[in-house]
């Protein structure tokens, strides 16, 4: 296996890790919604930490989980030329697509949310609520997140797909993304 398969793998072993453990948010979510509820119309006291917690939540899961969403497949795809398309022609597509749009838009959102992002750090930005989460920054921070991991597996994709077309990696089975 040369370094890059190994490298391909390793990020493909992060996104794996990182979303498998921000999908516990999902679970978090859901309670901390639940207790939300309860406490403000069952005992009439609301909370705005416990609200802002859920969007924060909401947000983590989705950003961080990005990653993780592409290495499974997951995302939209419109498939006009890919759904018929034959296993080397899927990989000539993705490449495509990534060379061509994936690292072009990252790049692009990653430099004009870095003085957005900067500025929320350097004033330590915090809730607009008195009693909220005083950590908008760090939500912000994952915005920059979002975009390194999508990066990071759009690189593992890249290489698996370079790989793929050059014969040096077996083409993975349809049959192995369905139902995620």
């Amino acid at each position: 296996m040369g370094a890059l398969a190994f490298l391909a793998r390793a990020i493909d072993r992060f996104n794996q890790t990182v979303g498998m453990s921000v999908a516990w948010f999902a679970l978090f979510m859901v309670i901390v919604q639940f207790v939300v509820v309860v406490l403000r119309y069952v005992f009439g006291y609301g909370t705005v930490f416990m609200q802002e917690s859920i969007i924060y939540m909401h947000g983590f899961l989705f950003l961080l989980g990005a990653g993780y969403t592409l290495l499974h497949d997951g995302h939209v795809r419109v498939d006009v030329f890919y759904r018929d398309a034959s296993p080397k022609k899927k990989a000539a597509v993705n490449l495509f697509g990534l060379v061509s749009l994936l690292f072009p838009v990252c790049i692009c959102m990653w430099f004009y949310m870095w003085p957005y992002v900067a500025n929320s750090w350097e004033i330590l930005e915090s809730s607009k609520e008195t009693s909220g989460i005083p950590a908008v920054f760090v939500l912000k921070t994952a915005m920059q997140a979002f975009l390194l991991l999508i990066m990071l597996q759009g690189i593992s994709m890249a290489i698996h797909s370079i790989r793929q077309l050059a014969g040096d990696e077996e083409i993975p089975n349809d049959e192995e993304h369905e139902g995620l």
